[in-house]
């Protein structure tokens, strides 16, 4: 018993879901060269949830963009799941949740949920279980049958959140989805989404602007400089799993908002 306790964690335990190294990423444009990521590294484990902060234009979402195989990158390497981001697309390894909720305003919310499951081919009864299991899970069963308009902003964003869980990928790649929402809202999908990720048990990379929400929700966070996008510090948050709202209060809080604020602050004295 005592040498299975001291046994350290195999691969299948603890392993890198996304790794990124020394990765360059410029756009070529009519003005000239916009180099948005310099020799990122980062690597990213199984069941974390890493939150992405730093001023705007540094490379967050562009750095999101790159694990989800929408940009690409110019130099490094950086792989999902030990295979190319191209590979991970293909094979469904993540959900994607944008700023705006993208919500067909024609289709029901059940209707938008169900969406990638026609294009992907599952069964018309795999579908309604899978769309009746991710409402659950988001708190919005009951209003499979409402259209997107009927809807408030918070709701839709779950329904959002919904539609990337729906076929179950192990990945969650949430990209600002509460910029746009009032504190009260956003606060109260700060709580679900955390208790959402413990459910789940999914790998989370969230790009964010708010230095408490980056603080409360994460177990990594990674701080970005102004362009060309660096990290400028990584990280490991002291919180426990458990996080009230009351949390933030604490000093254990306090300090590592603390930490990520002169984080942000030494990023742009290095420009």
């Amino acid at each position: 018993m005592q040498d299975a306790a001291l046994r350290l964690p195999d691969e299948g335990e603890r392993r890198s879901v996304i790794s990124a190294r020394h990765l360059d990423l410029t756009f070529q444009t009519n003005d000239g060269p916009v180099h948005a990521l310099k020799d990122v590294s980062l690597e990213i484990e199984k069941g974390e949830f890493v939150s992405f902060i730093g001023p705007s234009g540094c490379g967050k979402t562009t750095f999101l963009r790159c694990m989800a195989d929408l940009e690409h990158p110019t130099g490094g390497e950086i792989t999902v799941n030990g295979i190319s981001p191209a590979e991970a697309r293909a094979s469904r390894a993540y959900g994607y949740v944008f700023q705006a909720a993208g919500l067909y305003p024609w289709r029901t919310i059940a209707g938008n949920i169900r969406l990638p499951l026609e294009i992907m081919g599952y069964s018309k009864t795999d579908q309604n279980a899978r769309v009746s299991r991710v409402l659950d899970l988001v708190e919005l069963s009951g209003f499979e049958n409402k259209f997107p308009w009927q809807l408030s902003g918070g709701m839709q964003q779950r329904a959002s959140i919904a539609r990337a869980l729906a076929f179950d990928a192990d990945i969650l790649l949430m990209d600002e989805p509460f910029g746009a929402l009032d504190e009260i809202v956003r606060d109260h999908l700060n709580e679900q989404l955390l208790k959402l990720w413990e459910r789940t048990e999914k790998t989370i990379a969230f790009v964010t602007h708010s230095i408490p929400e980056a603080v409360y929700l994460s177990t990594k966070i990674v701080v970005m400089s102004p362009r060309p996008g660096r990290i400028t510090d990584v990280i490991d948050s002291p919180l426990p799993k458990e996080r009230p709202l009351d949390i933030r209060d604490t000093p254990e809080f306090l300090e590592v908002a603390h930490r990520v604020r002169e984080g942000l602050r030494a990023g742009h004295l290095d420009e």
